[in-house]
């Protein structure tokens, strides 16, 4: 795109099976089911000991709280187990919980099942390679060709065999030394643990540090994972805040791996206004990486702005979490992540990490002694208005005829003071329109088009 103008046409890749991050779908469909499990268990095997056929492989498994988890877990065990790995069983725990572990016990895999901040009816698979890293594109097609040559299932799939392993443990102790004894213990915090993996870890770290807790959320064996709680849905995190009169509230996804957070007002801190935050400070300091900051092309242009007043700079990368951590590796950054709230600190994890985040934020605030309300305010955003529309196929944007037309029209409109980022989800059957500029009138208008235009190429499924 021009200078000033970012836009994004994501399409299915040639991946039949992985999406944006893993597997993931409605749980008892074809591709995710006790069946499909082991199978992709016996494919990884047999990826595992391509090179070193003859060298004990070992894998850690990790879940969510979703219903479907257990069943899901066994079969991948089952399948691996077929081939001679041994599976260390990590029982529920947050993703970042298994890449640490991965890295700490040197193990050959990381598996994670769950679906993230989608619902309790969905479940996934997440993967991590030996140094706790998302796997790449390339490997994940490796693994599909596997997948494929894989016969069907036995009717009944063979028990499977763990070996013992407490990840939550290595993982608390690790986020508890972030920080000394009791520095929290004037401090009230309310967090929503989205009824998943964090309900026992989140609560136990920052009791270690002394503060007045108030929890939503923590009822993870009802089938209610992200049921009105958890990242996506704040209301009760701001309405708590502002009850409890706490100094923060902090909500994580199902999984762990993101976290949004309240203010002391009660107003929810847009994603990018944390990365800009953390992004202007370390560079103050003397302590961001290549002096930039890695983001999504989903990231407002507020963030070029507020780095570049420091004298940083912003480097965007296709929507995911591993394209962030895989430039960042690239470039020496070591700060960067998403608008949602997937934020990688890489001198202190490999991945997303929701508590990680929450508490570099903390760290934050007593090191300038502002409060989040006052330091969210040094963060200046774009207006940015967004919709998303479910279709019924994700037709190549080329092949599109109204929506292409409509979009270079915006962005003529908009100029080096916007842009237009239109692209379709990877896990879900969603067309992501978004619009950014300085004046909303006009934003509203160029998304109202835009839709227009979408509808008269996509058939959009209206719920």
């Amino acid at each position: 795109a021009r200078a000033g103008v970012l836009s994004q046409n994501v399409v299915d890749s040639m991946a039949q099976y992985f999406g944006t991050d893993g597997v993931r779908g409605l749980y008892g469909t074809p591709n995710m089911c006790p069946e499909f499990a082991y199978r992709l268990g016996r494919a990884l095997g047999r990826y595992l000991m391509r090179n070193e056929p003859r060298r004990p492989i070992s894998v850690i498994l990790g879940r969510d709280t979703r219903g479907s988890g257990p069943l899901l877990s066994d079969a991948l065990a089952s399948g691996l187990n077929e081939l001679s790995v041994y599976v260390y069983n990590g029982g529920v725990v947050p993703t970042p919980a298994v890449a640490r572990s991965v890295v700490e016990q040197r193990a050959d895999l990381g598996l994670v099942v769950t679906a993230s901040h989608n619902p309790e009816s969905d479940n996934g698979i997440k993967l991590f390679d030996a140094r706790g890293c998302k796997l790449s594109e390339a490997e994940e097609l490796e693994i599909e060709a596997l997948l494929d040559k894989e016969p069907g299932a036995p009717e009944t799939l063979p028990a499977p065999k763990y070996y013992a392993l407490d990840v939550a443990a290595f993982y608390v102790n690790y986020l508890r030394s972030m920080m000394d004894q009791h520095c929290l213990k004037r401090w009230t915090i309310v967090l929503d643990l989205a009824n998943g993996a964090t309900h026992e870890t989140s609560p136990a770290v920052f009791e270690r540090w002394g503060a007045d807790l108030h929890l939503i959320g923590r009822d993870p064996d009802k089938g209610l994972i992200n049921d009105g709680v958890g990242s996506e849905h704040t209301e009760q995190l701001a309405r708590a805040v502002l009850e409890k009169k706490a100094n923060v509230g902090i909500a994580f996804d199902g999984d762990g791996d993101r976290v949004v957070v309240c203010d002391e007002k009660g107003r929810i801190v847009d994603g990018d206004t944390l990365l800009g935050l953390f992004g202007i400070y370390a560079m103050r300091a003397g302590e961001l990486g290549a002096g930039t900051l890695v983001a999504t092309v989903h990231s407002n242009l507020g963030l070029d702005r507020a780095l570049a007043s420091v004298g940083g700079k912003v480097e965007r990368v296709d929507v995911g979490d591993r394209n962030v951590a895989r430039r960042m590796r690239e470039m020496g950054a070591n700060i960067g992540g998403e608008s949602s709230g997937h934020i990688i600190f890489s001198d202190f994890a490999t991945t997303g990490d929701g508590l990680l985040a929450a508490t570099k934020l903390i760290e934050l605030m007593f090191r300038t002694g502002k409060p989040l309300s006052e330091l969210a305010d040094e963060i200046t955003l774009f207006p940015q208005l967004s919709k998303n529309l479910k279709v019924a196929e994700k037709r190549p944007f080329e092949s599109l005829k109204y929506l292409p037309e409509k979009k270079l029209l915006v962005e003529n409109q908009l100029g080096d003071s916007g842009r237009v980022l239109i692209r379709y989800s990877g896990t879900e059957p969603k067309l992501r329109l978004l619009v950014e500029g300085a004046d909303p009138a006009i934003l509203e208008s160029a998304l109202t088009d835009l839709e227009t235009a979408a509808r008269r190429d996509l058939c959009i499924i209206d719920s």
